[in-house]
C-alpha cells in the first residue's frame, strides 16, 4: 500500500514536470569527483540467479511477480559495422535489493516469462535509459512494457536536469563510485552462456536502479 501511494506521487510529480524546461539547476557530481569516492557495494555471484532453463524461468516468474518494484534493464550484442541491424536484446535483468535474475532470451520459455513480467502492469520496473531498450522489447518480444518508470526523470523533477545515468545517480544518492565496464558493455551478450563479468555487469545496473529508487523515496518522505 505504501509504495502504491509513493508511485502515484511520483506520477503525479512527473506529470506536474511535464513541459518545464529541464535545464540541469543542481550540478552533478565531476567524473574527477566521482573517481574519489569508495565504491558502491555490488550483488556478489551468489545473488545472482542465471534465469536458462523454462523450470528456472517458472521459479523466477512466480518469485518477481511478488515484488511490488523491481530494477530492471536489458542488454544486447553490439553492432559495429555501418548498416548491421541488431537483434536485441538478448538479456533481461530484473532485481529485488535481495537478489538478480539475468534472464537468458535466446530461450523460448524465458523469453515468455520476462515478456510476461515486462508486461505486468502490478510489478513496477525502474532503470536508467530505457527509450533503447523499450523500442528493442517491443520489435523482438511482441510486449507493450508496462510499469516501466525511467529514472532520469524523476532526477529531472528535482532539478539534475536530463540524462541522469546510473554512475552520476549512484554517486548523487549515496557517495559511491557505480563499476561500469566499457569492455563488458561492449562483449557479446548474444553468447549462450555468460561470463562472470557479464553476469556482474547486467545485475548490478537492475541493483543500483533498485537502491537508488528505494533511496530516493526515503529523501522524499
Amino acid at each position: 500500500m505504501a509504495l502504491n501511494l509513493i508511485w502515484n506521487w511520483l506520477r503525479q510529480r512527473l506529470k506536474k514536470h511535464r513541459g518545464v524546461p529541464t535545464g540541469r539547476k543542481i550540478p552533478w557530481p565531476r567524473p574527477d569527483e566521482i573517481a574519489l569516492l569508495p565504491w558502491f557495494e555490488e550483488l556478489r555471484l551468489d545473488h545472482i540467479v542465471v534465469v536458462s532453463t523454462p523450470e528456472g524461468a517458472a521459479q523466477a516468474f512466480d518469485e518477481l511477480a511478488l515484488a511490488e518494484v523491481v530494477g530492471f534493464d536489458t542488454e544486447s550484442k553490439p553492432t559495429f559495422r555501418k548498416g548491421e541491424i541488431s537483434h536485441g536484446p538478448h538479456v533481461a535483468q530484473f532485481s529485488t535489493l535481495a537478489r538478480a535474475y539475468v534472464f537468458m532470451l535466446h530461450q523460448a520459455e524465458c523469453r515468455a516469462a520476462a515478456a510476461a513480467l515486462i508486461k505486468l502492469p502490478a510489478l513496477k520496473k525502474v532503470g536508467f535509459g530505457l527509450g533503447d531498450d523499450l523500442k528493442r522489447i517491443r520489435g523482438k518480444l511482441r510486449v507493450s512494457p508496462s510499469g516501466v518508470l525511467d529514472l532520469e526523470t524523476l532526477f529531472s523533477a528535482r532539478g539534475y536536469g536530463r540524462g541522469v545515468g546510473v554512475k552520476v545517480a549512484v554517486a548523487i544518492a549515496f557517495r559511491r563510485r557505480f563499476r561500469k565496464s566499457k569492455k563488458t558493455s561492449t562483449s557479446n551478450w548474444a553468447a549462450p552462456h555468460l561470463s562472470d563479468q557479464q553476469l556482474l555487469y547486467a545485475a548490478n545496473d537492475a541493483f543500483a536502479a533498485i537502491k537508488v529508487f528505494r533511496a530516493l523515496n526515503q529523501s522524499k518522505s
